[in-house]
């Protein structure tokens, strides 16, 4: 089995302007991210960006990099030209990895690869791993997924899905955090541009309910481990940089 990656690298952000730039122990953080990615054993990894200065960045550390219109509202989107441009076959497999999760585990990306490998009904797979805690639950930016029994997602939500009506069943809940990493076959992707948004999507800006919506399968891994976080504000910055120049040093 054989897999690309695509980072998503889009530079405006409201919290942390020129996020993919940002250095983290020496390295802009979407080369980072790249490295991790490499060590996924993923066959290609491009960068997919709206920003020349990444792409120069890109070029310079030698990674593959794709300019894209600065006008996508998903990174599904942006990977969906990517896979345009570069006429990737339909069989291929494409995973998302965010760029601007440094700390992304390779295993991880691998793991969501091999995922829709071995499903043949699903188009996507993605990620999840157990909520143990009730202020997970009724987090509202802690995303939910419920599974069918073939390990497909049946519903996403950022409310408390499953919801244990009575008091009996709080006890025996199985619920999962889902993790916003996503493989897709390229030629769903060629297809994605085509489906019309939803409600749903919109309601709980959740872009993957737009695929069950159109009444497609997401192939769903369960991980032992909760993934490291992404960087979001500058504290997530500030402790990525500790984590990343400790390792530098030793």
């Amino acid at each position: 089995m054989t897999f690309k990656v695509v980072i998503p690298a889009r530079y405006a952000s409201s919290r942390l302007p020129g996020k993919p730039l940002l250095d983290i122990a020496g390295k802009p953080m979407v080369i980072r991210v790249a490295e991790q990615a490499n060590k996924s054993g993923a066959a290609a990894i491009v960068i997919a960006t709206d920003f020349e200065k990444i792409m120069q960045v890109a070029k310079a550390h030698g990674v593959g990099a794709v300019m894209t219109n600065v006008n996508h509202i998903s990174g599904t989107d942006r990977i969906a030209e990517v896979v345009q441009t570069l006429d990737w076959d339909d069989d291929d497999i494409v995973v998302n990895v965010q760029g601007d999760e440094p700390l992304i585990d390779p295993q991880l990306i691998q793991e969501v690869a091999l995922t829709l490998a071995h499903s043949k009904e699903a188009v996507m797979a993605t990620a999840c791993h157990a909520i143990h805690d009730e202020a997970s639950m009724l987090n509202p930016n802690v995303v939910k997924v419920v599974l069918d029994t073939n390990g497909n997602a049946l519903y996403f939500s950022r409310a408390p899905i499953p919801y244990p009506r009575d008091e009996i069943h709080k006890q025996q809940i199985k619920a999962y955090r889902h993790i916003g990493i996503y493989a897709y076959r390229v030629g769903f992707l060629k297809q994605y541009a085509d489906l019309t948004a939803t409600e749903l999507e919109q309601i709980e800006s959740l872009e993957q309910l737009r695929v069950l919506h159109h009444g497609y399968k997401i192939a769903v891994t369960i991980t032992d481990n909760a993934p490291a976080s992404g960087v979001d504000t500058q504290a997530d910055l500030d402790e990525v940089r500790r984590i990343l120049s400790q390792q530098v040093i030793d």
